[in-house]
């Protein structure tokens, strides 16, 4: 009995230290792996963190704009000293107040982005969010603005008397870097020389003075006075040379005052301004235009916008004829985006809701319209813009190009369904072209013997 008890005895020691071996061998196997997996786990936390490193500089840089032109405007708006003493400051601080929330409608008036900043300095940049090449003009038009405000609030306040408020002004044009924030209301914080610049221009000006950099003085100099002031030494940079704003030229002017911009300006301001609305459209129609424009595309709308300015220079149009002329060759063929039939009034539909924001008056949008309706075929103007346009609509029959500019139109109709025999359709054009002519003198005297021409060669591919 004792025996058999040792022998099982002996055998269950042997069994659990054979167990003990194995549980061993896996406990070592288990914080092997736990060792790499720790090792693992350390890795993915390093990729963690550099996936939001890389997410937070790509949302940095979302953020970052970057604006190779824009106009900064510096203000310092300060009480005079000598008539300060003795007012209630919280009647001066309501005054101050006052104004800077009508500076701010001013900006807003001219497309001009207002930038926060502390105490009594207003700033603001011209060119942002939008980008624009008129931004330049802008801005120190809301400068004489400001000032002109300034002076009648002054005058309305206390009279002649006392001249509480003084204000001095610096607008420099270059590259600025824009920071965005907020969700609800959108906020630019402006970075760069351009910004550093205008603020130390606004420090050597003087009170009731506009001083403008000469990069901004080149850009505006058509449309305002100016008078040399001096040179600011710049870091790097060499001098600076800066000009004192006096008022918009004479002849922009209303009765010559310097103060209010009368029609030729705006006509002028519009011409330039038709850069910023062209590269608009242009962007439009080469994203939104159906597959099956081959003839009514791009090219054809930059095509008749020459020629309407060459043709309108050639038969004696005014400056706002020919703005009025270059904005119809624009839009003309921008319904097709919407549709193929019916086309031109649609191009007139979307001029009638964009050109109000471009200061286009009822009466030029009106004609616009007229202007666009006269390229439906087949012509009939009525006047001479509207012949200019229907002249250089067409103005490909008399080109040498005639034959493949016609084949893409040829595709195009082909890809709707509206023409598919090539053989009939050089038929239609001999047919369309023998029964056309120019309506300007100056496109007969360009084109009407090479239209010509073109019968011949049409006639030659009939079968």
């Amino acid at each position: 009995m004792t025996a058999t008890s040792n022998d099982e005895l002996v055998k269950r020691i042997a069994k659990l230290a054979k167990q003990n071996q194995e549980l061993e061998a896996k406990i070592k196997k288990l914080l092997s792996q736990k060792e790499k997996l720790a090792a693992e786990i350390e890795k993915l936390k390093a990729s963690g963190q550099e996936l939001l490193a890389d997410k937070s500089r790509l949302e940095a840089e979302k953020k970052s704009l970057k604006f190779n032109l824009a106009t900064v405007l510096f203000a310092d708006i300060h009480g005079s000293a000598k008539f300060l003493e003795g007012l209630n400051t919280v009647s001066v601080m309501d005054e101050l107040d006052e104004i800077v929330y009508e500076f701010g409608a001013i900006a807003e008036k001219y497309r001009i982005e207002r930038i926060k900043t502390i105490g009594d300095t207003f700033m603001c940049a011209g060119g942002i969010p939008v980008k624009n090449i008129t931004n330049p003009i802008d801005v120190v038009m809301a400068a004489i603005e400001m000032c002109s405000f300034l002076e009648k609030y002054q005058l309305f306040k206390r009279g002649n008397d006392q001249r509480i408020w003084e204000m001095k002004i610096g607008i420099h044009t270059g590259p600025v870097t824009a920071s965005v924030s907020g969700k609800k209301k959108i906020n630019y914080d402006i970075k760069g020389d351009t910004v550093h610049s205008a603020s130390r221009i606004e420090a050597v000006s003087e009170n009731g003075t506009i001083l403008i950099s000469v990069m901004t003085y080149e850009l505006v100099k058509e449309f305002f006075d100016c008078e040399y002031y001096g040179k600011l030494p710049v870091k790097y940079k060499g001098d600076m040379q800066m000009y004192r704003v006096t008022g918009i030229k004479e002849e922009f002017s209303v009765d010559g005052n310097g103060v209010i911009p009368n029609s030729s300006f705006r006509i002028k301001f519009g011409l330039i301004q038709f850069t910023d609305i062209q590269e608009i459209i242009l962007d439009k129609l080469e994203r939104e235009l159906p597959y099956f424009a081959f003839y009514h595309n791009v090219k054809h709308t930059v095509d008749v916008v020459t020629e309407v300015e060459l043709i309108g220079w050639a038969e004696g149009c005014s400056d706002e004829e020919i703005l009025l002329l270059k904005t119809a060759g624009l839009f003309h063929d921008t319904g097709i985006i919407e549709s193929y039939d019916n086309h031109e009034l649609l191009g007139a539909k979307l001029a009638k809701e964009m050109l109000p924001a471009y200061n286009y008056t009822r009466e030029q949008i009106d004609r616009i319209c007229a202007i666009i309706m006269a390229t439906k075929l087949p012509p009939k103007p009525s006047g001479l813009l509207e012949k200019i346009i229907c002249d250089s609509d067409l103005d490909y029959l008399g080109r040498s190009d005639f034959i493949p500019v016609s084949n893409t139109l040829f595709e195009e109709l082909k890809a709707q369904n509206r023409m598919n025999d090539l053989n009939e359709w050089n038929k239609m054009q001999v047919k369309f072209i023998s029964g056309h002519q120019y309506f300007t003198k100056t496109a007969r005297s360009l084109r009407e013997v090479n239209k010509q021409q073109q019968i011949e060669r049409i006639q030659s591919l009939i079968n």
